[in-house]
């Protein structure tokens, strides 16, 4: 009886012990798991393709397009055979120069006759000629301008004061630059993305012409208080058209109080047709909305994150929370799919690219009513989407990859739906994404601002030069005549030389 109560309390030990190992292997599974899904995403952001295309391992998701592609297939097979129609790539055909270049260039002939011709010229007759048409260019050139303003005096009058006509207004007084000289310097840096320390080489070794970086820092100080009225100008025809994307980029800047050079952000806002407008701050706090949100009423579209729907919910803007919409990205959605990349992520990128077969259906048939033709053609999909990701949520780790993606999603899963509503909302923020992209590359030059004023120096001309962008305006021809035209401009007039209004008054001109 001993016997079998030691034995018992031993099987009971072992069966306790074995509960335990099992909880304990579960467990560390379950670490493996969550720890290979790092491994993965790490090697696949340092060695993987940044694009988040379809990789070749999602076309099992694809079988339901074969058809379609078999028949495209067979139409450019036919077009090949065809000699008289070349086939066209993807890109479309390559179009020739006189396409490819402005009509109005100056054209510089050059008449080559043979040798035997110009020996001879009598014994010869022309019977036609062949052209070759190359594009060239001539490099900056720079010069001096004098401006001469001639004294005169009345002959027959000596008491009444000489005449002098009056001196042309200037963007900066007292100094040698020109609004041409200025224009360059701005093109430059914030087209080009030069910084002005390597302009200050070229001045020097290509042009032998010596002007320090600070003194040029100085002209863009100047410039952009003179372009200051504009700017708020623009402000508020990107707010009037009640429709805005939001997006956020860091830029390091120098902070004499610090050892070392701290994040600074541009804050991007951009209306599409209208323009884009930055700004700068030395932080991500939601405070920094204030300038841009306040009494603003419309949509409001942005990625996921939290100091949005943060402002939002602040009792400070109970009055802007009931006046702004707040739509989310499925552009930020999907690449939390794209991250995880596993069957199911497939299938639900598979998915979301309906969306945006749809979405490229609307741009080139601007006829249809958009928000009407989401709710016929996108709705099923976004409904087919909630089923799986439902499903799966009770399956799925909270911290693995998928099980992220899809807390994300269902997190914002009515911001992400607004725009089957809303007619003018884009599917997502990638309009304004893009806009920040040429800071991104100047910000890799440059490497950060040398103050904190001038980080909000360049996001007053970044913003014009970007909104010449989005508006397809050459920014040279619109700062050339904005800068012209600065030192006489009232106050009043500022409005009427954002690029839209400049543009739609030159095309009246016209």
């Amino acid at each position: 009886m001993y016997g079998m109560n030691f034995n018992r309390e031993n099987f009971d030990l072992m069966v306790k012990e074995r509960t335990s190992l099992n909880a304990e292997n579960t467990q560390l599974k379950t670490e493996v798991k969550l720890l290979n899904e790092k491994v993965q995403y790490l090697l696949k952001k340092l060695f993987g393709r940044s694009s988040e295309k379809l990789s070749p391992d999602q076309m099992e998701l694809l079988l339901d397009e074969l058809q379609e592609a078999q028949e495209a297939l067979e139409i450019a097979e036919e077009a090949e055979q065809d000699d008289s129609e070349p086939v066209e790539s993807r890109r479309g055909k390559r179009k020739p120069l006189k396409e490819r270049v402005p009509e109005d260039l100056p054209v510089e002939q050059v008449i080559i006759i043979p040798d035997e011709v110009q020996g001879n010229p009598g014994r010869y007759k022309k019977i036609g000629e062949e052209k070759v048409r190359e594009l060239d260019v001539v490099p900056t050139r720079y010069f001096i301008r004098e401006i001469i303003r001639e004294k005169f005096i009345e002959i027959d009058n000596r008491e009444v004061p000489p005449l002098i006509a009056p001196a042309p207004a200037r963007l900066i007084p007292n100094s040698y630059a020109s609004a041409g000289l200025l224009l360059q310097i701005i093109l430059s840096k914030y087209c080009d993305h030069l910084p002005l320390y390597r302009q200050e080489q070229v001045l020097k070794y290509r042009h032998g012409i010596e002007i320090s970086r600070k003194t040029m820092g100085n002209w863009m100080y100047l410039i952009a208080d003179w372009l200051t009225l504009i700017y708020e100008a623009l402000r508020n025809e990107i707010r009037q058209s009640e429709y805005i994307q939001a997006d956020e980029t860091f830029i390091k800047y120098q902070d004499p109080k610090k050892d070392h050079c701290p994040n600074g952000y541009l804050w991007a806002y951009h209306s599409p047709g209208v323009g884009v407008l930055f700004e700068w701050f030395p932080s991500r706090a939601a405070s920094c909305l204030d300038s841009m949100l306040t009494d603003y009423a419309g949509l409001l579209q942005s990625d996921g994150y939290g100091s949005y729907p943060s402002w939002l919910n602040d009792p400070a803007h109970e009055q802007e929370k009931g006046n702004i919409i707040h739509a989310c990205c499925w552009a930020h959605a999907r690449r939390k799919f794209h991250e995880a990349g596993d069957s199911i992520s497939r299938k639900i990128i598979k998915l979301i690219a309906k969306l945006y077969r749809n979405e490229t259906t609307l741009r080139k048939q601007p006829e249809l009513d958009r928000a009407t033709y989401r709710q016929e053609h996108s709705a099923p999909v976004l409904n087919e989407i909630k089923t799986i990701l439902d499903r799966e949520q009770k399956k799925q780790l909270p911290k693995s990859k998928l099980g992220e993606a899809i807390s994300y999603t269902l997190k914002r899963w009515d911001s992400l739906n607004l725009f089957l509503e809303h007619g003018k909302l884009e599917i997502d923020n990638n309009l304004v994404e893009n806009a920040i992209r040429p800071t991104a590359i100047g910000k890799k030059n440059f490497l950060f601002f040398g103050s904190p004023r001038s980080g909000q120096d360049s996001a007053i001309i970044y913003s014009l030069i970007e909104t010449c962008r989005k508006l397809d305006i050459n920014p040279a021809d619109y700062l050339r005549d904005v800068l012209e035209a600065l030192p006489t401009m009232g106050q009043n007039e500022a409005a009427s030389w954002t690029p839209a209004q400049w543009n739609s008054s030159r095309a009246q001109s016209a």
